[in-house]
């Protein structure tokens, strides 16, 4: 039976935790658990005989960490160690109860570099390494894909992309949260749900990090807005280190009483992650008659995202119109030079007015505007979280758009030519985005408004024909200057109110349109938007430098008791002077190196380094301009306010800058505030973290040694002689080299090395950092920071 049939009437079982079973059947501490299975069949084999003894329907293969960054380093293939798992699972099913259906999932994990821009692994380089493991996937005998413990949505995004783009399976993919309901790269549950629904998987949810307790409220959030099934595998609650192990103390029953919980919020596919074993899997299939499946309670919403934020679309909201080349020589001229920090302070500019979503246009003659589509939502991404609007009538553009944007967008746009609804809508549906409908077809834009709400409703059938949800289509009935067509202002705000009444659409339009041409084009462009915000507009495209119309959209709202209680409006404008203030100022001071640093202006924040320089000297730079900036950017990503990528780009901008310093001091050796070396310990291949803390350390002035991942323990010791180190960074990732964490301590001990140890990772804890007698506990990249300065006493 097919699974996708299957999980129509049934709820579906996977299996627990794959690293928990293989400890238990001697996989050492440091070594790969892949090749460990392709070495060790018989165990593998054991394994999952277990999980379907327990009940479960699906076997996840032991191919979590299967790459080839990882696995041909070992003298191994991709296809080999995935062809052999997949023939253990299937042989494991062959020698089972056939009383009902058993699957084989083939398990793709993160890479386990970072993508670009917080690392250096290109999204065209990640999609070609998912793509050989979904590939032999299929060609093995796969029946799904699970795509799992995804931090970063964009690596989430290649992996979809390359499992849909290159094999018929089924394709599940979920990603891991903390408690703060983020991703460790600051990604929220309703932009995963809005992304990954719109790439086409086959179920979506959340693995891993946290326990069913401490999930329950992001499953609440997933099943919420989900219209595909849901798939939750929780840890067994949270770990406990004892005597350098990490011990889950949760019971199967207290495991099967949280994935109650989850089936009664609509959860039709549950398995186990982190600490679970075949008791835990047991549990919940001997209880099966306690769960009923059910269908998530979900609200209507139409959400456009960015990873880290997102917009319901459910009434008046603002997309900034000044990333549109027409009439603006500056953004030109910006296009054509690759300036993208230009570019970039013109959507932060907007996103501060009050923009929610910011339309993207880079036509301009004789530029390739799918090579400049690319680098430019690459470069705001960087920075600016706020969601884009991809506006182009080229279509290859507005592919490269849609692959290398990380979220949903909307595109802009279709008409009611057949040549643009043959080439737009396919691609709208495949990589799930939001579309504006512009009512235009061969004959033109028609005179009255029955005319465009028949080209309005053409479009729409057209679109539900491919797959795409009226909810998701936005008709632009399109104004037309006063200036030339002064009878046809009101057929839009007409057409407007029909499309609303009569096919239940959202609407959007370029207002500053009606004005071309006319004097006082601020009083002609608010009367119109009032008009047609009464006519049912919900995407009003204007200039957020006219701040009365970005009062006006959020007074309708008030008037019209959208924003209940006028709370949205009296936080917007409590203090209305000042705010006024603020913008007059901002738009009076010139841009400082510390708005660079913040912003992540790399191209400015080098030519205002130079220009400080010409009347301070270095230390004065580094001590009262980058340090200070870095810790505001610091305190905020501490507060929510920034999220990782843009914290990394902020240090990678001061870097910029530090390279300046140490060009000019490059004599001097008092520019380094002192000797730190990092590394991953021995048995751990997992370094994002501990390359987050050397570019934060970095950039505080410190001399960084990184030796790297999977570092023997006479290597760190061999070096910290070596360069008389007073201080040491350590770092684990995987349960199972925490013990090396400890190892490497005593080591350094023994051979009396006086030097200080601060340790982090996913799975270490305060309380473990003091049993294993480390000076210091990291808790993130920050905090390294903080103990830097206390141990070397803030030396310059």
């Amino acid at each position: 039976m097919e699974i996708k049939k299957y999980l129509k009437d049934n709820l579906l079982i996977f299996d627990g935790a794959m690293g928990t079973m293989l400890q238990r059947e001697g996989l050492p501490i440091g070594d790969n658990p892949e090749i460990f299975g392709l070495k060790n069949p018989d165990k593998l084999l054991k394994i999952h005989k277990k999980y379907l003894e327990a009940g479960s329907n699906v076997l996840t293969t032991n191919t979590f960490g299967c790459n080839e960054l990882k696995v041909t380093k070992l003298g191994y293939t991709v296809e080999e160690i995935i062809d052999n798992a997949i023939k253990i699972a299937k042989q494991a099913i062959s020698e089972s109860d056939k009383s009902k259906p058993r699957f084989v999932a083939l398990d793709i994990g993160p890479i386990g570099e970072m993508l670009e821009p917080m690392g250096t692994l290109s999204f065209d380089r990640a999609y070609e390494i998912f793509k050989r493991q979904a590939i032999q996937g299929e060609k093995s005998g796969a029946d799904l894909i699970i795509i799992e413990t995804m931090m970063d949505l964009y690596e989430a995004k290649a992996a979809v992309l390359a499992a849909k783009e290159n094999t018929n399976l089924p394709v599940i993919c979920t990603m891991t949260f903390d408690e703060n309901g983020r991703s460790f790269t600051g990604c929220l549950p309703e932009s995963m749900v809005a992304t990954l629904e719109g790439l086409g998987v086959d179920a979506l949810g959340v693995n891993c990090s946290l326990g069913p307790k401490q999930l329950l409220p992001i499953v609440k959030i997933i099943t919420g807005l989900s219209n595909v099934p849901v798939i939750v595998q929780a840890n067994a609650g949270l770990p406990e280190i004892e005597d350098g192990k990490t011990i889950y103390k949760m019971t199967a029953n207290e495991f099967f009483q949280g994935v109650k919980k989850f089936v009664d919020l609509g959860v039709s596919i549950i398995g186990g992650c982190c600490g679970t074993n075949e008791t835990f899997i047991k549990e919940v299939c001997d209880n099966m008659d306690l769960l009923q499946k059910k269908s998530p309670n979900k609200k209507e919403s139409t959400i456009v995202c960015s990873a880290s934020k997102y917009v319901d679309v459910q009434g008046p909201t603002i997309v900034g119109e000044r990333l549109n080349p027409t009439g603006r020589q500056p953004l030109i001229d910006a296009y054509y030079s690759g300036n993208n920090d230009y570019v970039i302070n013109l959507a932060l500019e907007q996103s501060n007015e009050g923009s929610e979503i910011l339309n993207l246009n880079v036509g301009v003659p004789d530029l390739d505007e799918e090579k400049a589509m690319k680098r430019v939502i690459k470069g705001i991404q960087e920075v600016v979280d706020t969601p884009l609007q991809i506006d182009s009538s080229n279509v290859k553009a507005l592919e490269a758009g849609l692959r290398y944007y990380n979220g949903r967008t909307i595109v802009n746009s279709v008409n009611g030519k057949e040549k643009s609804l043959q080439s737009v809508l396919p691609l709208v549906k495949k990589y799930g985005a939001c579309v504006v409908g512009l009512t235009l077809d061969e004959r033109g834009i028609p005179s009255t408004a029955e005319g465009r709400f028949e080209i309005a409703k053409k479009i729409v059938e057209r679109a539900e024909i491919y797959g795409i949800k009226r909810s998701d289509i936005f008709i632009d009935c399109l104004s037309l200057t006063v200036s030339a067509q002064q009878s046809e202002a009101m057929e839009t705000i007409k057409a407007i109110k029909m499309v609303k009444e009569k096919l239940g659409c959202k609407t959007i339009l370029g207002v500053s349109n009606i004005s071309f041409g006319i004097p006082n084009r601020p009083a002609l462009n608010n009367t119109y938007l009032n008009l047609a915000l009464g006519a049912g507009l919900d995407l009003p495209i204007i200039n957020t430098e006219n701040k009365i119309m970005v009062e006006s959209v959020y007074a309708y709202k008030v008037i019209n008791n959208m924003d209940k209680g006028c709370l949205e409006f009296i936080d917007k404008f409590k203090d209305v002077s000042a705010v006024k203030q603020v913008n007059k100022s901002m738009k009076e001071v010139d841009l400082t190196l510390e708005d660079a640093i913040e912003r992540g202006l790399k191209e400015e924040a080098k030519d205002l380094t130079f220009e400080i320089l010409e009347t301070e000297d270095e230390n004065y730079v580094l001590d009262e301009v980058l340090i200070p900036a870095l810790d505001k950017v610091g305190n905020k990503y501490d507060k929510g306010e920034l999220f990782l990528p843009q914290m990394i780009q902020s240090a990678e901008t001061v870097k910029i800058a530090l390279n300046i310093i140490k060009d000019r001091l490059s004599n001097n050796n008092s520019s380094s505030k002192g000797k730190i070396i990092v590394a991953t310990v021995q048995g751990d291949i997992h370094d994002i973290g501990k390359n987050i803390v050397k570019i934060m350390l970095e950039n505080y002035g410190y001399e960084v040694i990184d030796l790297g991942k999977d570092v023997p323990i006479e290597e760190v010791v061999k070096r910290a002689k070596e360069e008389n180190i007073e201080l040491i960074g350590l770092s684990a990732l995987m349960t199972t080299t925490v013990e090396n964490m400890k190892k490497t301590i005593e080591a350094l001990k023994e051979n009396d090395i006086s030097a200080k140890v601060f340790v982090g990772g996913a799975v270490v804890t305060e309380e473990y950092a003091e049993k294993i007698n480390a000076d210091y506990y990291s808790k993130d990249a920050k905090s390294a920071v903080e103990i830097a300065k206390i141990n070397f006493k803030y030396k310059i």
